[in-house]
């Protein structure tokens, strides 16, 4: 059972930056290909980037593509998501989640997920 919690959301201007960070525990980190979700309110929850297992590989949604950045530490087992020139469109509940599946894009690929963490972004 992997337990993960994300941290590192906020209110921020449009244009500004936010780091939000996951950490694992429970399991064996360098076995999940970690991913990135978001869900604003009546909205469906919808990617926004993926890493593989040994951060060999990024995998991002075209509406954040340039402007978001997944990494993680094995080492730490962390999942981080460096957000820049943040718009107000990304305003969202931010999950991370974990998978043993290659279907990066679907929700329904992964085990476990977070709680989330707030981002809104002011105009």
């Amino acid at each position: 059972q992997v337990q993960l919690v994300e941290s590192g959301g906020g209110l921020v201007q449009a244009g500004g930056s936010l780091r939000l960070s996951c950490a694992a525990s429970g399991g064996t980190f360098s076995n999940y290909r970690m991913g990135w979700f978001r869900q604003a309110p009546g909205k469906e929850r919808e990617f926004v980037a993926a890493i593989s297992r040994s951060a060999g590989a990024t995998y991002y949604a075209d509406s954040v593509k340039g402007r978001f950045t997944i990494s993680r530490d094995n080492a730490k087992n962390t999942v981080s998501l460096q957000m820049n020139s943040l718009k107000p469109e990304d305003t969202a509940a931010y999950y991370c989640a974990a998978t043993t599946g290659l279907r990066y894009l679907d929700t329904r690929e992964y085990n476990y997920w977070g709680q989330g963490t707030q981002v809104t972004v002011s105009s």
